[in-house]
């Protein structure tokens, strides 16, 4: 009995040791992408960034003449304020410190408000990349496809592995092909 049982456990041991033969064990084919290259080099992103920088540069004009204005009004109060007596420079005063507040008020809020938008426009095209990421994830058969960069959940890969560059040219060569928003409102 013991050498029957000795016997069978040695054969599960050698069968279960032997993968080539052992049902339902399979390779997995797995990428990784550099997320933070990718976002770097994608065109989109490129072309966002691009547009949020010039509404702030825009908008940033409008306030800097206004500020600028501030600052002359704020350099003649110093010279008026002798001139004009104490109660003028005390009402004058008053006056420059909201108008102060409110300029910073503006220029902050003007920064919050190109923030959620660009913040918006941001979400979507990430969440445009990982639909295409995943769509051509099963399109080429992957089990897995990593993600690497500022948040990293692989810690090694081999480079042969790494796919960011094909989903840089894919992704461009699907942005460039798109209708852009300024040609769908002609």
């Amino acid at each position: 009995m013991k050498k029957v049982l000795l016997f069978i456990a040695i054969s599960i041991s050698l069968v279960s040791c032997d993968k080539k033969e052992a049902p339902g064990v399979k390779e997995f084919k797995t990428a990784y992408v550099d997320t933070q290259e990718l976002m770097k080099e994608y065109n989109e992103t490129k072309d966002l960034e691009a547009k949020y920088k010039g509404q702030a540069a825009e908008k940033g004009r409008q306030l800097e003449a206004e500020i600028n204005r501030f600052k002359q009004e704020a350099a003649s109060f110093q010279s008026n304020a002798q001139a004009n007596g104490q109660e003028w420079a005390q009402k004058k005063g008053a006056e420059l410190q909201r108008r102060e507040q409110q300029l910073a008020q503006a220029q902050q809020g003007l920064q919050m408000q190109l923030q959620q938008e660009s913040g918006k426009e941001m979400d979507s095209l990430v969440k445009g990349v990982k639909k295409f990421i995943k769509d051509y994830g099963k399109q080429k058969g992957y089990d897995y496809i990593y993600g690497t960069g500022d948040a990293a959940s692989v810690l090694y890969a081999k480079d042969s592995y790494d796919i960011t560059k094909e989903m840089i040219k894919l992704l461009n060569e699907k942005y460039k092909s798109a209708p852009k928003a300024e040609d769908e409102k002609k």
